[in-house]
């Protein structure tokens, strides 16, 4: 048989196989059985960062399907349409955060808002035609096919955010501190491996010295902590270095950057007081809770009333013990893991 022939063979072979292939398919859809939509009164929602698609039921409105902005008006329009619709339930697919304002404004207008994991959405099986997504996911969120992800409380929302920005101070400050340890290294400078924290009351002092002209190792080193393990001398040995300006430079500008986080991070302590989720119970009802005489919350002085918003006595009524005497956990890292905690 030529090589003409064989090729034209299997083309025959491969075009009968998609025949099959496309028969089947066929026959997998003529098998599809329309579910009972449990839920005429939904929406929904495909969102972008610019544009938003909106579906209802064909019952609700002459026009399904409506696109709109990514504006606060727009975002209003798409609440006041829902409302005019009757709809009650929406359900949204999105990625990002483009999904939360939209969210915030349905919630204040006492919609039940689903929002739905996209990996879930699109697993579903069923979709034959070229629907758009907000559609899809009308129908599905009306026959009873999708779940919501969980989405806490807003006040545990708002704690949540600003926990994560301080996470992100934390980690800003830390660069800064290793453009420090780079910056002495360079200029041979072995501090850091005689001290175990650059950023503690010695390291600092030393720092500021430095930045302030002192060269002389031996003054430098009488800056030491009494609590610093290494003696005088290694410190001196550790402090004679090629101190050259552009590392000089390089140095001063770490310092500045890392204290501003420093303080940008007390400041964003101090308003995470107004936005604490853990309120205070009554005594009465802070059951198992440790007293706050045994916990050093109170001098002879001060009444427990006092204490009591105060944010160690705050996580020792939420979890009746004081997580804050356990080593290297403070108040911050203690709010981390009772707000995880909440999401069971």
């Amino acid at each position: 048989m030529s090589k003409r022939a064989m090729g034209k063979q299997r083309a025959q072979v491969r075009s009968r196989k998609a025949q099959q292939r496309k028969a089947v398919a066929k026959a997998k859809a003529q098998k599809i059985v329309t579910l009972p939509v449990i839920r005429p009164d939904t929406a929904g929602i495909d969102i972008g960062s610019m544009e938003i698609f909106v579906a209802v039921s064909p019952h609700r409105d002459a026009e399904p399907v409506r696109s709109f902005g990514a504006f606060t008006s727009d975002l209003e329009a798409i609440a006041d349409w829902l409302q005019a619709c009757e709809v009650r339930s929406v359900a949204m697919e999105s990625t990002g955060v483009y999904w939360i304002p939209l969210y915030q404004i349905l919630v204040d207008r006492k919609l039940e808002v689903c929002l739905v994991n996209a990996r879930h959405f699109h697993n579903v099986p069923g979709r034959k035609t070229d629907v758009c997504d907000c559609q899809w996911l009308q129908y599905l969120h009306a026959v009873g096919l999708l779940r919501g992800s969980f989405r806490p409380e807003l006040t545990i929302c708002a704690m949540r955010t600003l926990l994560r920005h301080r996470q992100n101070l934390v980690e800003m400050a830390a660069e800064h501190v290793l453009h420090m340890q780079k910056a002495m290294e360079q200029m041979n400078v072995k501090l850091t491996h005689v001290i175990s924290d650059i950023t503690g009351v010695t390291g600092m002092r030393i720092i500021d010295a430095i930045l302030e002209g002192q060269r002389d190792a031996r003054a430098l080193a009488k800056l030491r902590d009494k609590r610093i393990q290494a003696d005088e001398e290694t410190i001196v040995k550790s402090l004679e270095g090629d101190y050259r300006p552009e590392h000089l430079i390089t140095l001063e500008q770490s310092v500045a950057g890392y204290r501003f986080y420093q303080k940008q991070m007390t400041e964003l302590d101090q308003k995470m007081e107004g936005f604490s989720a853990l309120p205070v119970p009554a005594p009465s009802r802070c059951a198992g809770a440790v007293p706050l005489r045994r916990l050093g919350l109170r001098d002879r002085h001060s009444s427990d009333t006092a204490h009591q918003h105060t944010p160690a006595a705050r996580l020792s009524c939420g979890w009746g013990v004081s997580h804050t005497h356990v080593g290297g956990r403070n108040c911050c890292r203690c709010r981390c893991s009772l707000l995880r905690s909440t999401r069971g």
